[in-house]
């Protein structure tokens, strides 16, 4: 089994080597020291394990979870266990809790060597744990081996392409593989309004409001870009604005 260590601490990332090198049949392929490193070996590597701290520099371990997707399987390493619950909801195979024994570690390859975890059921529920845990902040936007953090607040509007989504914020345009409807789940409902099918608004940057017929309506957006606005999608924006 092909393993990947992950963990900003360097004696943490060392202990858990210490304790693997008992089980003759994992492989330690690599070792990262924070969330970029780790999404960066897990495309690159394909293991079928990653042991993966969640307090971290740059990304926690929930962001490399929705970056690198269901290439592998998880268990969480970490000091704090707050985060027990929003670790199974993206469907960890096990929770390690600081200091662990050996035989907890055992326990949990066990676990590992029991289990498949299906793709669409990790990516279903990190878009679900990301919803009760509130109002995403950013967003995250692979880019081959580069990562995009898009500050929520500095988006303007969102729209649909096919699988994808075509988020533009601060000028630019960046393109995130994902569904129109899992970002409105998770994006402020006070900032942001779907007001087309395929369109999601940053309430805050329309400045005004046209009807080019009687029956249909645009958002004119402050830097000029014009935005298709539904029927419900206008009386939402009349409610909000």
């Amino acid at each position: 089994m092909r393993v990947i260590i992950v963990d900003d601490e360097h004696l943490a990332r060392a202990l858990l080597r210490e304790y693997l090198a008992q089980h003759l049949d994992i492989e330690i392929v690599a070792e990262c020291a924070n969330g970029f490193e780790a999404v960066k070996a897990i495309g690159e590597l394909n293991p079928d394990l990653v042991f993966l701290d969640i307090q971290m520099p740059k990304l926690d371990g929930f962001e490399v979870v929705e970056l690198a997707g269901a290439r592998t399987r998880y268990v969480f390493v970490t000091a704090y266990d707050q985060f027990a619950l929003k670790a199974f909801e993206v469907r960890a195979i096990d929770y390690l809790l600081k200091p662990f024994s050996r035989e907890r570690l055992a326990q949990a390859l066990d676990s590992v060597r029991s289990r498949v975890t299906p793709r669409e059921a990790v990516e279903a529920t990190v878009a679900e744990a990301a919803r009760r845990n509130g109002p995403m902040t950013r967003v995250l936007v692979r880019d081959g081996a580069r990562v995009h953090v898009v500050p929520a607040e500095s988006i303007d509007w969102i729209e649909a392409q096919d699988d994808y989504v075509e988020i533009h914020a601060a000028g630019r345009a960046h393109l995130k593989n994902g569904r129109m409807a899992e970002l409105e789940q998770g994006l402020d409902p006070g900032l942001f309004l779907r007001v087309h099918r395929s369109y999601i608004v940053n309430v805050g940057a329309i400045a005004r409001i046209e009807a080019p017929t009687k029956d249909s309506w645009c958002a004119v957006l402050k830097d000029g870009k014009r935005i298709p606005v539904s029927r419900s999608g206008y009386q939402r924006l009349r409610e909000m604005m």
